[in-house]
């Protein structure tokens, strides 16, 4: 074997994963365009691809090792770095809203969007498990901001803008975890590490549709083996994608059942359709037979209308309507008449629908390669989209020392990366234990929850924001805020070892190893010299602590009989005595999203804490799936911020 020199880094590999065949193509920018060197391809000796999806990863795997082994020879270097697209037929698509109160803020900065969209796709995320009964792990993809409203009023854009409330509505979409996993196993086992990770409607878009026409109301339909991609643009940018489960092999199937042969050979018959031209074949009884185009081209007709009728509806769907134009790209789109199907499905003008590959010429060039063939769009469009940098996710960031899952265009924070890779909003906020309310002898008291450790998240080395943008070779380390443990007491425990009386737990005989629950009231009937339980050190009265019976007015002694005729002699008042003044420990007065709140001072005499303050602020940290702001007078903090008198703080 010779030697391979090292891939240079702006050498770039990439590999379509398709459902019948494996495509790599290397080349690197060339004048604002991506020049191919080389493309090898190989097809799957048996079924290892579903629908797109991976089925089979080793056998997946070697045929990558394959096409790019083939690639490596040809070209003297030694390719480690690849860029990969998904699809798969569990792509989907949710919707969601959020809302948040800026009336204390001079105007809407980028953050504060980057917080409501955030918000908008925690909602989206939220309902797409709700319907997932399985509860799988899913990636986004990407999303689509459909609407900004400002006070109600619909809105372009928020920043810089001030009102009362914003609210934001996004699409997402969003694969299961098994799809991407399945995609990186198998590169793994091709020996291969992903640099890049996008989806392959968005892929082919950037190699069939430039960017200047994407201001035009387009579609482009991918027609593979296994699944049909769709994606739509307008105003400048990709809008939203899509895909339908029936793409070519529907049709392949259709002349296996038609003329009694194998799939090799029926695919052979469906490339070669050409209109006038026979087909000579051996069925699977071993007879040579002969087809006419006209036998062919009807057996057909049934499964092409249906993929045209499934193109239509996805479109139609995704898009509102019909667009202007559409492309039609991948080795299925050569069929003879589907072009014509589509439009007429569609209700467009056959002149509207076009085949791809003439624009390739706009992004991609090769010297000796011929690239106008609409079968590249996908793996021609994920070396453009590495190469041309149209993904901002084309390069490699470490999270926790390993190549992180990089999914999404456009710029990444830290927040992107963590929810990439698995991460939900809890473990970037904790949650405090639950506290737990009881009444002991009238006095309520609540004894708290374990307070969450909150998260540790540097970048570089540097400690870091949430939202912090990363960049190309970061390196990010994160651990997981833990939640605190729930306040959990016995009645032994918090009437402690020196109590030896009696004790009712809610009017019945208390068992001192009965574990207390939400709401429980406690008395004590004797004890020691009547002995009343201390408050514990972790236990705190409530803000508004029940009031205290007024002290019965001493009422005058009844005189006897005997004393009545007699004079009394009033004794002199004793003189008062000297009364020490009562020491307390200063209270703590704040403002608390905008509401007055007064905190007694802690037994221990130390500071208050922003996570002193979570349980109080409303928030449903049972149910959180949005982002959290903390501040302190306006500036952000973390929750390990101490809370001094007169502070304002923020959360929400």
């Amino acid at each position: 074997m010779k030697d391979l020199r090292a891939q240079e880094q702006d050498l770039i590999f990439a590999l379509d994963i398709g459902t019948r065949s494996v495509v790599g193509i290397v080349g690197r920018p060339f004048g604002g365009r991506f020049k191919a060197l080389d493309i090898e391809m190989a097809e799957h000796g048996s079924r290892a691809m579903l629908d797109g999806q991976i089925d089979n990863i080793h056998q997946v795997g070697a045929l990558a090792r394959t096409v790019t082994d083939r690639l490596e020879e040809r070209l003297g270097v030694r390719l480690e770095r690849v860029c990969v697209a998904a699809a798969g037929r569990a792509l989907r698509t949710q919707s969601g809203s959020f809302a948040i109160d800026i009336s204390d803020e001079k105007s809407i900065s980028a953050e504060t969007i980057s917080r409501l969209e955030a918000g908008a796709l925690s909602a989206a995320e939220e309902a797409l498990q709700v319907e997932d009964e399985a509860r799988r792990q899913f990636f986004m993809v990407g999303y689509t901001v459909v609407q900004y409203r400002l006070d109600n009023y619909p809105l372009a854009s928020l920043l810089d803008h001030t009102g009362k409330k914003a609210e934001a509505d996004v699409v997402a979409t969003f694969l299961p975890g098994e799809v991407v996993e399945s995609l990186y196993a198998a590169m793994r086992t091709a020996g291969l590490q992903v640099s890049s990770l996008t989806l392959e409607p968005i892929a082919a878009m950037n190699a069939a549709i430039p960017a200047e026409l994407r201001l035009l109301n387009l579609a482009l339909v991918d027609i593979g083996a296994g699944t049909t991609d769709i994606a739509v643009c307008r105003d400048g940018s990709v809008t939203g994608y899509t895909m339908a489960t029936i793409a070519g092999d529907e049709i392949t199937e259709a002349i296996m059942r038609t003329f009694l042969v194998d799939f090799q050979t029926a695919e052979e018959m469906k490339r070669n359709l050409r209109s006038g031209e026979d087909a000579r074949y051996t069925d699977i009884l071993g007879l040579e037979n002969t087809a006419a185009f006209a036998e062919i081209h009807a057996a057909i007709q049934e499964p092409m209308g249906r993929l045209a009728e499934a193109i239509a509806a996805q479109v139609t769907e995704l898009n509102g309507g019909a667009p202007s134009a559409l492309f039609l790209a991948g080795g299925g789109s050569k069929l003879d008449g589907l072009r014509e199907r589509v439009a007429q499905s569609l209700g467009m003008d056959e002149r509207r629908v076009a085949i791809a590959g003439n624009n390739f010429a706009k992004s991609a060039f090769a010297d000796e390669i011929d690239l106008n063939n609409p079968e590249y769009a996908t793996p021609l469009g994920i070396a453009v989209s590495a190469a041309l940098g149209l993904l901002n996710d084309s390069y490699v960031i470490t999270l926790n020392g390993e190549t992180a899952k990089l999914f999404r265009s456009g710029v990444l924070t830290v927040r992107d990366i963590l929810l990439m890779n698995g991460y939900t909003y809890a473990d970037m906020l904790g949650r405090s234990g639950k506290n737990l309310g009881v009444t002991l002898n009238g006095r309520r008291m609540v004894l708290r929850g374990e307070p969450a450790a909150p998260a540790i998240l540097r970048v570089n080395g540097e400690e870091a924001a949430i939202n912090a943008v990363v960049h190309a070779g970061d390196s990010i380390r994160f651990q997981p805020a833990r939640s605190g443990k729930d306040a959990a007491w016995t009645l032994g425990e918090l009437l402690g070892k020196e109590f030896s009386g009696r004790v009712l737990l809610n009017n019945r005989e208390g068992d001192r190893k009965a574990p207390l629950h939400q709401g429980d009231v406690i008395l004590t009937l004797e004890g020691p010299a009547g002995v009343v339980p201390p408050l514990p050190p972790q236990a705190e009265e409530p803000e508004s602590p029940l009031p205290e019976p007024p002290a019965p007015e001493p009422q005058p002694k009844p005189l006897s009989p005997q004393s009545e005729a007699e004079t009394v002699r009033e004794e002199p008042p004793e003189p008062p005595k000297p009364v020490k003044p009562l020491i307390r420990k200063r209270e703590v007065e704040i403002l608390l999203n905008g509401k007055p709140l007064v905190l007694p001072p802690k037994e221990n005499g130390q500071p208050y804490y922003v996570m002193d303050l979570l349980e109080r602020s409303g928030v449903d940290f049972e149910t959180l799936e949005g982002p959290v702001r903390l501040a302190v007078n306006g500036v952000e903090c973390g929750f390990s911020q101490a809370v001094k008198d007169r502070d304002s703080i923020t959360i929400r």
